[in-house]
């Protein structure tokens, strides 16, 4: 019998793999620590039996503010197997977010993972009178650790066992399961609800998109808070697959060597430093073996489907994996069978060489208010094509407006967003279609073809359109650059603010006998600037000409989400951008120059 709700993945994993020993696992003192599914679920029903004695009911928010760790599952399951709704909030953003999603969702229960998280919440929570109880994850002095936690469930097992039955009875398909805040990009995020039924239909459906099963390792490190995580961790415990948690993002590589997982799922930002880093080895290689790299890369570069480049490409794939592909593969454990991927643009030039190499990349698109996925290349069917987000997800629904906007519709589309009904009647029509802000098109009637977010296609003053992520993503090609924001609305031309790739950077102008005190005077060197210059003329030829970067400028900030530019996966926050770079922003438009 499939299920029905979340947490009826427990009772499937107990009657389909009950032999696994590692249904989960996460670093404890260096050591992998192991849990069976017995053991799962016990940690879930203790959980479950404290919440009850501490008087949560059916309905009430609980919030869970942590990295990935089984702890998060454990109380995750907990909560929603006795109707409770969790409110999962990224562990990245900023008091005033923490501030504003804490006030809005009001919890009950607050769960935080780490000392330096307590210290930055605690005090916004003290605000919050209707916080009852804060546990922590790690032993944090002062604070109530989770294993007080799970005592008091063990105490209380006996006394509320039918209590517990009586409420995952209650639990309805229907039911909320989540609140899931949106990141935020342009301002205070949105609470999307999702209910049980959302996530159960998107984890049953994506189930048929790769063949792998109960044999099976994943390594997860984005984080559980955001919908694309979350479902996949649901997804990989449907089919029976181990999940490990890396420690921590620095520690990814190390991970992927230890536990030399089948399956992971990343952001294009990740593959693309993957890449980065792969190529940055390749470039200090000498004689023979630097031009055998390139040879293989640029092979890889012009992979094919199908044998379509014919035999005698085909032979010479065959040498490159055994000279050269099988490092690539033996750096991300050796076993990597699909890499999933989601949240942004994926270039196609990475698709091919990673695919050539024996390292297949499925990408996928989705929202939060869809569950959510939308479509998503199927290595079961063989239906992939570079480029594209692949077929549209059975049971979704995907319409193409005539403004080129994606509408869609589905079980897995959101309940609406919390104590928003105008916001959620906007982003909803009369229709029942919710409207994505996305713009794409459909390749062959077929595949799903994102090409920008509706809200960010600006108009030059001479009325022709510019999809700055077009732009930004074939610009983030080249090696020297981190990050760019594409600016021009109402102006002449379109310009560009770029964050350097600095350790690139530093290297070129150390082999390049550059001298700088900091990045603030390495940048405003003419020979860096030139450098940057051809990149962008590189880039320039391939594009219209009301779209050619007619002007940038280079910023000595480097572009992460813990301070602020980025969002928690890894988009740009263009409203905190161009309010910091306001006055450059000024200067660039400030001469009329074309």
């Amino acid at each position: 019998m499939e299920p029905t709700r979340t947490f009826d993945i427990l009772e499937r994993i107990q009657n389909k793999y009950s032999d696994k020993t590692d249904v989960l696992a996460g670093k404890e003192n260096g050591i992998w620590k192991k849990y069976a599914i017995q053991e799962y679920i016990d940690n879930c029903n203790w959980v479950s039996f404290a919440l009850l004695s501490l008087g949560i009911k059916k309905g009430d928010k609980i919030a869970l503010i942590s990295n990935n760790r089984p702890e998060w599952n454990f109380t995750d399951f907990g909560i929603s197997q006795i109707g409770a709704i969790g409110v999962p909030i990224y562990p990245t953003i900023s008091s005033e977010e923490y501030s504003y999603i804490l006030g809005h969702s009001e919890p009950k229960v607050v769960f935080i993972s780490d000392k330096s998280l307590y210290e930055k919440i605690k005090p916004i929570m003290d605000q919050n009178p209707g916080i009852s109880a804060i546990y922590t994850f790690d032993r944090i002095a002062g604070a109530k650790h989770f294993s007080e936690l799970i005592t008091i469930g063990k105490e209380m097992a006996s006394n509320l066992s039918n209590d517990l039955v009586n409420a995952k009875n209650s639990v309805e398909p229907s039911d909320l399961v989540t609140i899931i805040y949106t990141s935020g990009t342009t301002g205070f995020p949105k609470g999307v609800m999702l209910n049980h039924s959302n996530l159960i239909s998107n984890i049953i459906e994506s189930s048929y998109i790769h063949p792998l099963g109960p044999e099976s390792k994943t390594l997860s490190f984005l984080p559980l808070s955001h919908i694309y995580e979350r479902m996949l961790t649901y997804h990989f415990q449907y089919k029976g697959i181990s999940i490990y948690y890396a420690e921590n993002m620095g520690t990814i590589m190390d991970n992927l060597k230890d536990i030399k997982p089948n399956v992971i799922a990343t952001v294009p930002r990740l593959l693309e430093r993957i890449f980065d880093k792969i190529v940055s080895t390749g470039k200090d290689l000498k004689g023979i073996k630097k031009q055998l790299f390139f040879w293989a890369l640029n092979l890889g570069l012009r992979y094919e489907f199908n044998g379509k480049n014919g035999w005698f490409y085909e032979a010479q794939l065959k040498l490159a994996n055994k000279l050269i592909f099988v490092k690539w593969r033996e750096a991300l454990g050796g076993n990597i069978k699909i890499i999933s991927s989601a949240g942004a643009a994926l270039q196609p030039r990475l698709a091919r060489v990673f695919w050539a190499a024996g390292i297949p990349i499925l990408e996928g698109y989705g929202l939060t208010e869809t569950s959510p996925v939308v479509a998503i290349n199927n290595m079961v069917t063989k239906e992939i094509m570079f480029g594209s987000v692949g077929p549209i997800l059975k049971d979704v629904q995907v319409m193409i407006a005539e403004d080129g906007e994606i509408l869609t519709k589905g079980p897995n589309q959101m309940v609406g967003y919390y104590k928003e009904p105008e916001l959620t009647k906007q982003a909803i029509d009369i229709n029942g279609w919710f409207h994505t802000g996305d713009i794409g098109t459909m390749i062959d009637n077929k595949y799903l073809k994102i090409t920008d977010r509706k809200k960010e296609i600006f108009k030059i003053s001479s009325g022709k359109y510019v999809a700055p992520q077009v732009i930004e993503n074939k610009l983030k090609e080249s090696m020297f650059v981190e990050q760019v924001m594409v600016i021009g609305e109402n102006q002449k031309f379109a310009s560009a603010i770029i964050s350097p790739e600095f350790q690139f950077l530093h290297n070129w102008a150390s082999i390049h006998h550059v001298s700088y005190r900091d990045n603030n005077e390495l940048i405003a060197n003419p020979l860096v600037f030139a450098r940057f210059q051809k990149e962008v003329n590189d880039m320039n030829v391939n594009l219209s000409d009301h779209e050619k970067i007619k002007r940038f400028r280079l910023v000595a900030d480097e572009w992460t989400a813990n301070t602020g530019e980025l969002s928690p996966t890894l988009k740009l926050k263009r409203k905190v951008l161009y309010e910091k770079y306001s006055a450059l922003i000024s200067e660039i438009f400030s001469v009329d120059k074309t």
